[in-house]
C-alpha cells in the first residue's frame, strides 16, 4: 500500500467557556467560521493529504449547513466524536485503513493560525523519527503551588515547553499505542481522560520518546472571548 498521510482534526468544543450557544469552532473570524480557517491552512499545506475531522454528531448538520452556506469546498470526512479528546481521535483513526503507511496528525480544531512551516517541520519529523510534536518556549515566569506545604516557589521555565498541535506520529506507532492505552485503562473514560491528555501522552505510555519540534507564537488555541478578539487582530 502506498504511503498516504492523514491529519484529524478534533473539534468537539461546546462553547462553553465563550459564554454562548455556538460551539467555538463554529463562531466567525475573518468572515466565516474558525474550523473552516483550519481546514483550508491543512489543505494550503499539501492537496494530497487526507483530511479527517472529527465532530459531536448532534454537530454534524450544522456544519454541512455551514459548509452550504459559506461555499466551503475542501474536501474531508467526518468521524463521530467520542466521550474524551482520546475516544475522538480514535474514532478519526478507525477511518484510516489498518494497514496504512505515512504519518497522521492530530490537530485542535480551533488552532486556526499554525504556520506551514510549521506543519512541514512536524510531518518532515515524524517521517524521520515516528514522532513531532510542536512546542514553544515559556515567557511568563512560573511558579510551582505545594499545596502540603501551602507554599510556593518559581521554578526555571527554561526547563518547560508549553506544547501545541498538529502532533504527529508515523500511523503503525499511533494506531499501536492507542490500542495499548485501551487494554490499560479497559472502559473507564475518567482513567482515559486523567492519564492522556494528549496523544504524545498515549505515545510515551506506549514507551517511545517524542521528537520536539519548534512551533509557532501564534498558534493559539482559541477557547474563550479574549481568544476570539486576539484571532480577528490577527486575521
Amino acid at each position: 500500500m502506498k504511503n498516504e498521510d492523514y491529519i484529524i482534526i478534533v473539534a468537539g468544543g461546546k462553547g462553553l467557556r465563550m459564554g454562548g450557544d455556538v460551539p467555538k469552532q463554529f463562531l466567525p473570524i475573518g468572515g466565516r467560521p474558525v474550523l473552516m480557517h483550519t481546514l483550508q491552512r491543512f489543505r494550503d499545506y499539501s492537496e494530497e493529504l487526507q483530511i479527517i475531522l472529527v465532530l459531536p454528531r448532534e454537530q454534524q448538520e450544522y456544519w454541512k449547513e455551514l459548509c452550504r452556506d459559506y461555499g466551503f469546498t475542501v474536501e474531508h470526512r467526518v468521524a463521530d466524536g467520542g466521550a474524551t479528546r482520546f475516544h475522538s481521535v480514535q474514532n478519526g483513526l478507525a477511518l484510516i485503513p489498518d494497514d496504512a503507511q505515512g504519518v497522521v496528525g492530530v490537530h485542535d480544531g480551533v488552532r486556526p493560525f499554525v504556520s506551514l512551516d510549521v506543519i512541514a517541520r512536524c510531518y518532515d519529523t515524524a517521517r524521520q523519527t515516528g514522532t513531532a510534536i510542536p512546542v514553544v518556549p515559556v515567557v511568563e515566569t512560573l511558579r510551582y503551588i505545594d499545596d502540603e506545604e501551602q507554599a510556593s516557589r518559581t521554578v526555571s521555565r527554561a526547563d518547560y515547553r508549553l506544547v501545541q498541535t498538529p502532533q504527529t506520529f508515523d500511523i503503525q506507532l499511533l494506531k499501536a499505542a492507542n490500542s495499548y492505552a485501551l487494554s490499560v485503562c479497559g472502559d473507564s473514560v475518567a482513567a482515559i481522560a486523567s492519564r492522556f491528555t494528549d496523544d504524545a501522552s498515549v505515545v510515551e505510555a506506549y514507551g517511545r520518546q517524542v521528537s520536539l519540534v519548534n512551533g509557532n507564537r501564534e498558534n493559539i488555541k482559541i477557547t474563550t472571548p479574549f481568544d476570539l478578539k486576539v484571532a480577528e487582530a490577527m486575521l
